[in-house]
């Protein structure tokens, strides 16, 4: 794999950069990776605290119980429009970006972080809200020690993507297979195993997207779509990584 510091084009511009200039504008690119999926994450845990308070309450005894809202939310058909909508955008993601201006690709991008923020508000009914905060700050420091061994790592980590893409379909089988089994040890081994693959793909595609900047042939817009959609792509590795990490190791309510 050719180094970058190698690579003398300017994409899309028609001209030769230099190493400094092609450093400088990789770096911005990936800031703006970084910046957007902060953001998408940020959303996201607001939106979930949020329809959280609204679902949630307390009863005279302190136990947890639900509200009117949250009884509809959760209670109902609705439940699974809710599950089931992010899957929605990332289908609406798939075939409609290339057609999308960047700001309309960044737009989907956070309501599609509102959306899975709703969805993920089951996990504060589950868990504690001191365990989630903890699991999410070890998931943090694990992705961000991840991702930056992908970027500056010279290895081609192009393998153990093929890899991590059928292990990761592995996962979603035996996922769907432990729905009707209800196995406890089955679910702790997809645990383990999801971690790992998560742990994986967040450093490959931190690498891929490095390389899609270096050889890619992108207009200041076209880089723009390509900074959401990797921030799409390490956004979802961060929140698998989270829900399995939290299955190991949150502590349930009682």
């Amino acid at each position: 794999m050719q180094p970058y510091e190698q690579n003398q084009t300017a994409y899309g511009t028609g001209f030769a950069r230099t190493a400094a200039q092609v450093d400088q504008g990789l770096r911005a690119f990936m800031l703006g990776v970084y910046n957007n999926m902060i953001l998408g994450l940020a959303i996201s845990a607001l939106v979930a605290l949020g329809v959280n308070m609204l679902a949630v309450t307390t009863d005279g005894a302190g136990r947890i119980a639900l509200t009117e809202f949250g009884r509809v939310l959760y209670g109902t058909p609705l439940m699974w429009v809710v599950a089931l909508a992010p899957l929605a955008f990332i289908f609406f993601f798939s075939f409609r970006m290339d057609r999308m201006s960047a700001a309309a690709a960044r737009g989907t991008f956070f309501a599609f972080a509102a959306v899975m923020g709703a969805s993920l508000s089951t996990l504060l009914l589950r868990y504690t809200g001191a365990s989630v905060v903890q699991v999410f700050f070890i998931t943090a420091a694990s992705f961000g020690a991840l991702s930056l061994w992908g970027y500056t790592t010279r290895r081609s980590l192009s393998g153990m993507g093929s890899f991590l893409i059928m292990g990761l379909f592995g996962l979603i089988i035996a996922s769907i297979v432990n729905i009707f089994v209800a196995s406890s040890a089955l679910q702790f081994g997809i645990s383990v195993i999801g971690v790992l693959i998560f742990a994986g793909l967040t450093a490959y595609d931190t690498q891929k997207l490095k390389e899609m900047y270096l050889y890619g042939n992108y207009d200041t817009e076209a880089a723009a779509k390509v900074s959401v959609y990797g921030a799409l792509q390490l956004y979802l590795d961060f929140i698998n990584m989270f829900q399995f990490l939290l299955s190991l190791l949150g502590n349930r309510n009682e």
